[in-house]
């Protein structure tokens, strides 16, 4: 297991993170068995009609991890790293991560190993359908929603909901969240994970007495979520020194112009080049001396070999499992103060949550009521995962585990078993 967990297998690193909590909670040895593991995984051949004629076959995956707090919830992601163990981690955080924000929804998570970055909007499209077509027993606004995740969108959400609604033959906007607009999408949701990691860090910064207007940020990964981040992080006065996407790093020691980078982005694709900034390695990026480090990559950035060169104070783990939990320890020797992840980047899955019931009840809501609610229930559960930390003696990660896992159990004693 340790072997594999270097490796960087996510699901054995959510497992052990699992054990870590449960063995801290004492949990009942029943409880662990029926809340560990997926409730359901489903593994499905997808073939496509490329543009060439030719038919290629993806493979697709849509892992429950839980449903006894409430419809399973979970993004989909198309990327050519996809594994199932991927999906079943990712599925599993998921669970927690909504019991953490205490929003009604168990985990799920969906994946299509493929490069979309190679394949035509016509291609994805057809991909897509194929899929929602395959996991359709699945899915539903009261069984299981899925949302966007890497290197998916609005526009695949409007593919999935137009599948399903076809297929039972009237508008179903709920089936998935992260919609366009125009189709019951809600205001808000584009840059809900982004602006609840900012949240997390504001709450972060006071409980250490770290000024955020004078904080210095490295942020790893410059898309949805790192973007938003900087820009929010940026307008409230952070100096952000750095920032990296697939295709290298960027640095300045006076501050980066966020908005300017951002549009640079927009227009070119990628960060490298932009003006008044240096190159940088992803070593030395993950290296800088700052006050917050951003990790809004993939999983297992941060490892055995190469925790102990990060000098932030605080990392806020706006990707889903940045750290292992080798890092973890290393980290926690070095009184970093960590965010983790189903705490700091639950902002996504809350407003998807928002945007849920705002389709089921035909009534939707502005912007700034989107940002208040969402506020109140990031910074709400930080306090709560920062109170077990601190009257259990535990890391951050633990607390949160602790909270989540605990609101399960106790879901699931309350339920019983049946038959």
């Amino acid at each position: 297991m340790i072997t594999e967990i270097a490796k960087g297998n996510a699901y054995d690193v959510a497992l052990e993170n699992f054990d870590t909590a449960a063995d801290a909670m004492e949990l009942d040895n029943d409880i662990r068995e029926m809340i560990k593991y997926p409730e359901r995984v489903l593994m499905v051949t997808v073939p496509v009609r490329m543009d060439n004629g030719h038919i290629h076959r993806f493979e697709g995956y849509r892992v429950q991890h839980s449903m006894v707090r409430g419809p399973a919830k979970g993004g989909i992601r198309y990327h050519p790293q996809v594994t199932l163990d991927e999906v079943k981690a990712l599925a599993t955080w998921m669970t927690w991560k909504c019991a953490v924000v205490n929003i009604p929804f168990g985990g799920a998570k969906g994946g299509i190993t493929c490069d979309p970055k190679h394949m035509s909007l016509r291609e994805l499209e057809r991909m897509t359908r194929r899929y929602t077509s395959a996991i359709l027993p699945l899915i539903g606004p009261e069984r299981d929603i899925p949302a966007p995740d890497v290197y998916t969108n609005s526009q695949t959400m409007a593919w999935i909901m137009d599948t399903y609604s076809m297929t039972k033959g009237y508008p179903i906007p709920g089936v998935v969240t992260g919609k366009p607009i125009s189709l019951g999408g809600s205001l808000g949701r584009n840059e809900a994970t982004g602006r609840g990691v900012f949240y997390t860090i504001q709450c972060a910064c006071e409980h250490l007495n770290i000024p955020l207007d004078h904080a210095t940020v490295a942020v790893q990964g410059f898309g949805n979520a790192g973007s938003i981040t900087a820009q929010l992080l940026h307008s409230a006065g952070a100096k952000v020194i750095a920032v990296s996407d697939s295709t290298g790093c960027v640095y300045s020691k006076n501050g980066l112009d966020i908005p300017e980078l951002i549009h640079m982005k927009a227009l070119c694709g990628h960060v490298q080049g932009f003006p008044e900034s240096e190159p940088i390695s992803a070593a030395e990026l993950l290296a800088l001396k700052c006050d917050i480090l951003v990790p809004a990559a993939l999983e297992n950035t941060i490892r055995a070999d190469n925790a102990s060169a990060v000098k932030a104070k605080i990392i806020a783990e706006a990707a889903n499992g940045p750290l292992n939990p080798a890092a973890d320890r290393i980290l926690e020797g070095k009184g970093v103060f960590v965010i983790p992840d189903i705490l700091c980047n639950a902002g996504g899955v809350t407003v998807s949550y928002f945007e849920w019931v705002q389709d089921e009840q035909h009534l939707f809501w502005e912007a700034q009521d989107v940002y208040d609610r969402l506020e109140r229930v990031m910074k709400t559960a930080f306090r709560e995962v920062l109170k077990v930390q601190q009257d259990r003696k535990v890391p951050m990660r633990i607390a949160a585990n602790m909270l989540g896992i605990g609101r399960v159990a106790e879901a699931v004693q309350l339920r019983s078993i049946y038959p």
